[in-house]
């Protein structure tokens, strides 16, 4: 207790004040504690609160609005499928790959489309009609669209049927397109008299009531023509239309530019007036502009919803051209030259002749597919390719040869897959800088009255041979770099064309080593004759290699090559060429003979009159023996 004492008057007082504050402090002691503790705790919990407050502040938030269901947004599908800039061609195809370009705009101007409603605006051309459900719904086939239905009045009888569903969906104009080449004078009488028959089957299936089926008529060669401003429903007025087309010899078919016309044309009675529409093209060549236009026509044909039929031959395997007779509308026989291939966008066929073996038939191979671009117009806008003439040689059977269809992708897409694959790309090289490789022709037979004269004859010879010799090699190295990407191939088209290009080249690499190691070693050490009298060497084929161990190689690999073509392809034009290939030997061997040296000569002291001969051959085609007539003189061996 503290006291304060202070005097006044004498008195003394004594004041009480209670404990001292530090007194207090020991005496609370461990509340006093606790309670400061807490104290401080729940000052550190305030600044966390705080802190967090703080940051739910500076927080951004977005939130979606819903979009009221009374905005209606429409888009316009006719410009849906517009790809690239400033391009002529801006249809994307059924098998093409998605591509789209979208132009770059500026800031401000994106800026003014946030702020200004929505407001999406009507195509100034006429909107394109709804193509069929069915249409919409069916899958699409972009990997070719050939048949064979049996020549000209099989297609023209298959058309039928096509027409017949496109009629049971709606109306329908058929746009018939007739080449006005002199070589189809046949076939515009043909589908002439074929026109009634399908329009007498259509009445009879009840389907083209109601003029319902309307046709047009559209010629082509240098120009194109209308010859029916305005369709027709009279089949007699049809028919006579087609019969009044005459023949011109312009030297051109612009097949795709009369696609393009004839679409243009008629494009409102598939707009305006809600037809199906369907153009048949008949012609029996590729086209000459489908290099520059077949991309429009395509565009042009697909995006309206009409689909291309044709009615044409086959192309040649792997060519362009063929020569073939035909007769003129005065009954005069020619013999034309027709582009009707390739079959394939890029060259996969390498050209090369056979050695010591006539190709009979196979000249003109049958690839058993319409021409590249018609093929692709057709499969592009759901239409089919029908050939009305399968071309010449063996017969090919259509089941068979649909696993060996050519791409009808874009080239695009096709460059890309080709430069995936080493053995593609070395293949299509090949074939494409080597379109046409000529085989010289041999000597087979050597006089042989002394050295001198064989050695002579020896050395005339091998030099043709050398240097094709070489230049096969080249072609070899060529091929063989992508040799070790042959495996990844899949597709029974290119291992086949891979196959018989090496089979062959070996083939010919085999018999061009072998023929000049063989006179090497004539010349070197010329042989005796076994026969007196004799005094001539001939070199003709055996199966036995007798020309050296790296000969032998070759040979094998070449075999292995070819009979996989043919166990593997069957039935196909690689396999019928590597079944001829593989019918002559490879290996070679020397015979001794005799031959009248005044009869080489024309004549002389002997006056040998000299006669024409005839010799029994065997036609491949019939398996009958025939009789061909040969020139007098010595015997030549057929190369």
């Amino acid at each position: 207790m503290a006291s304060i004492t202070q005097p006044q008057d004498d008195v003394v007082y004594e004041m009480d004040f209670g404990p001292s504050w530090w007194d207090r402090i020991k005496e609370s002691g461990a509340w006093t504690v606790s309670l400061a503790l807490h104290v401080v705790v729940l000052f550190c919990f305030s600044l966390i609160t705080f802190s967090e407050t703080i940051r739910e502040q500076l927080m951004i938030t977005s939130e979606i609005q819903d979009i009221p269901q009374e905005a209606e947004f429409k888009f316009d599908v006719a410009v849906s499928d517009v790809m690239g800039n400033d391009s002529n061609f801006n249809m994307l195809g059924a098998s093409q790959q998605a591509s789209v370009a979208m132009g770059q705009k500026s800031e401000e101007e994106f800026k003014e489309q946030l702020e200004d409603p929505f407001k999406p605006e009507l195509p100034a051309t006429e909107a394109i009609v709804e193509p069929p459900r069915t249409e919409l719904t069916q899958a699409i086939n972009a990997q070719g669209a050939t048949e064979h239905p049996g020549g000209v009045e099989g297609a023209v009888d298959r058309m039928a049927f096509e027409i017949a569903a496109s009629l049971r969906e709606k109306k329908t104009l058929v746009v018939w397109l007739f080449d006005v080449s002199p070589s189809l004078h046949k076939r515009r009488n043909v589908i002439a008299d074929r026109v009634e028959n399908i329009y007498a089957q259509l009445n009879a299936m009840n389907v083209s009531a109601d003029k319902a089926l309307k046709s047009a008529v559209v010629t082509f060669g240098e120009r194109t023509n209308i010859l029916t401003e305005e369709p027709v429903d009279d089949v007699a007025q049809l028919v006579k239309t087609v019969r009044g087309v005459k023949s011109e010899s312009g030297g051109h078919e612009n097949t795709f530019g009369a696609v393009i016309t004839a679409a243009n044309k008629f494009l409102s009675y598939r707009t305006k007036m809600g037809r199906n529409v369907m153009l048949i093209v008949v012609t029996d060549e590729a086209g000459s502009d489908a290099r520059e236009k077949l991309e429009q026509a395509i565009s042009s044909t697909k995006r309206a919803g009409i689909r291309c039929y044709v009615v044409g031959d086959a192309a040649p395997f792997g060519k362009r051209q063929v020569e073939e007779p035909f007769e003129l509308e005065n009954g005069e026989q020619v013999i034309g030259v027709m582009d009707r291939g390739p079959e394939s966008f890029y060259q996969e066929f390498v050209h090369l002749g056979f050695w010591g073996i006539n190709d009979y038939g196979l000249e003109n191979l049958s690839s058993g597919f319409g021409p590249y671009a018609l093929t692709r117009l057709c499969a592009e806008t759901g239409g089919l390719y029908f050939v009305a003439d399968s071309g010449k040689g063996p017969s090919l059977d259509p089941q068979t040869m649909r696993n060996y269809q050519p791409d009808y992708r874009t080239i695009t897409l096709l460059d890309q897959d080709i430069r995936k694959n080493m053995a593609k790309q070395a293949l299509v090289t090949l074939a494409e800088q080597n379109k046409d490789i000529q085989i010289p022709l041999p000597s087979l037979g050597f006089p042989a009255a002394n050295d001198g004269e064989l050695r002579t004859s020896i050395d005339r010879a091998q030099r043709p041979l050398a240097d094709f010799d070489y230049k096969i090699s080249q072609l070899l190295t060529q091929l063989e770099v992508g040799e070790k990407d042959r495996a990844k191939i899949t597709e029974p088209r290119w291992k086949a064309s891979y196959d018989l290009a090496m089979g062959r080249l070996l083939a010919l690499k085999v018999r061009a080593f072998g023929y000049n190691t063989m006179l090497a070693e004539m010349k070197a050490s010329p042989r005796k004759f076994e026969k007196a009298g004799n005094n001539r060497w001939e070199l003709i084929p055996a199966k036995e290699i007798t020309s050296g161990a790296s000969v032998k190689k070759l040979a094998n690999r070449a075999n292995e090559y070819l009979k996989r073509v043919v166990d593997e392809h069957a039935g196909t034009p690689w396999g019928l060429m590597a079944e001829r290939e593989l019918s002559r030997p490879l290996g070679w061997e020397w015979k001794e003979g005799y031959y009248n040296a005044a009869a080489m000569r024309g004549g002389n002291g002997n006056d040998e009159k000299l006669r024409p001969r005839f010799i029994e051959e065997e036609d491949p085609k019939t398996g009958k023996k025939v009789k061909k007539m040969v020139p007098a003189g010595p015997v030549r061996r057929e190369i």
